[in-house]
């Protein structure tokens, strides 16, 4: 806590020297920093020709574990516009972001416009609500909905643009929810279990009918000891689970310990494939975008759990 601390006010410190009155960019247009990937795929889409989007969090990147460095505090204070994911996602710099309107910057967490209601607090994760709520793509919708809001307001004059953008965007998203929906069917209801290193798919679980286990808890700031390993080794063997998974963002090893606890017991089971969880593909990949991420986990979930 006293380094969470440090931090904070360290660059608290630097951007109360350095930020600026007003925005520098030369192009005209809106200067946007995000967090994760997915909410950066979101400010590109709605946004389009009217903004610069720079996303701290690239590719394999766990925003549980991360901290901000010297150039994004740079970036962060030439910024018109921050989105961040909140509900404790980026923990260790969830504080930076939070005072960075202190600074005159627009800064808006995308999850504030979903009902409280319908988010999950697990009792484990401290009374913090799941932050992982793009993989129900209907709560997704409502980020959406936020940055076209919130660009509405910075940048009034483009408002058609970022509603014309986001309307199409948003009837995307409800294709691809119907495209999870039906893939996820097409797995017998009494299959459908989701083995992963964290336990970064319940909002998943919850919309498409899986039930959901993970190595890890809601962060991966918390590790995994021997007893978890065994626990789900265990239901593993019971359950006669064909596949698990591992994610791009968290290594690897630690699902691996889970299969060589199976096959100690006798059971097989293999590596389903990996899936993006915290964070997308690279840049110019299908899975570089958040469509095509989803597309690439229930179709990677689907693939190995029946056998395909």
């Amino acid at each position: 806590m006293k380094k969470l601390t440090l931090t904070i006010l360290t660059i608290t410190l630097l951007l109360s020297a350095c930020a600026p009155e007003t925005n520098n960019n030369a192009s005209g247009k809106l200067n946007v920093v995000t967090t994760i990937g997915m909410i950066a795929d979101i400010v590109k889409v709605v946004g389009g020709e009217h903004v610069e989007v720079t996303g701290l969090m690239g590719p394999g990147v766990d925003p549980h574990l991360y901290k901000a460095s010297e150039g994004d505090v740079t970036s962060l204070q030439d910024a018109d516009v921050i989105f961040y994911n909140g509900l404790h996602l980026e923990a260790q710099m969830g504080g930076v972001l939070e005072r960075m309107g202190d600074f005159g910057i627009t800064t808006v967490a995308v999850t504030d416009k979903i009902d409280r209601t319908l988010l999950n607090a697990p009792p484990e994760f401290e009374g913090n609500y799941d932050p992982h709520v793009w993989f129900d793509v209907t709560l997704w919708m409502k980020a959406v909905e936020q940055v076209e809001e919130t660009l509405i307001e910075v940048d009034p004059a483009n408002r058609s643009d970022y509603e014309a953008n986001a309307e199409a965007y948003l009837a995307e998203l409800e294709s691809l929810h119907q495209y999870v929906l039906d893939q996820a069917n097409t797995i017998p209801a009494e299959q459908r279990i989701l083995i992963t290193a964290h336990d970064a798919f319940n909002y998943f679980g919850h919309a498409y009918g899986f039930e959901v286990r993970g190595l890890q808890g809601i962060s991966t700031e918390a590790q995994a000891g021997t007893a978890d390993v065994k626990a789900l080794a265990d239901f593993i063997v019971e359950k006669q689970i064909p596949a698990i998974f591992v994610e791009s963002s968290v290594p690897q090893r630690n699902v691996e310990a889970v299969q060589a606890a199976v096959q100690a017991q006798g059971f097989d089971v293999k590596i389903g494939g990996s899936l993006f969880s915290d964070a997308m593909g690279s840049e110019g990949t299908p899975e570089g975008t958040y469509v095509g991420m989803v597309r690439h986990n229930i179709d990677t979930i689907v693939s190995a759990l029946t056998g395909d």
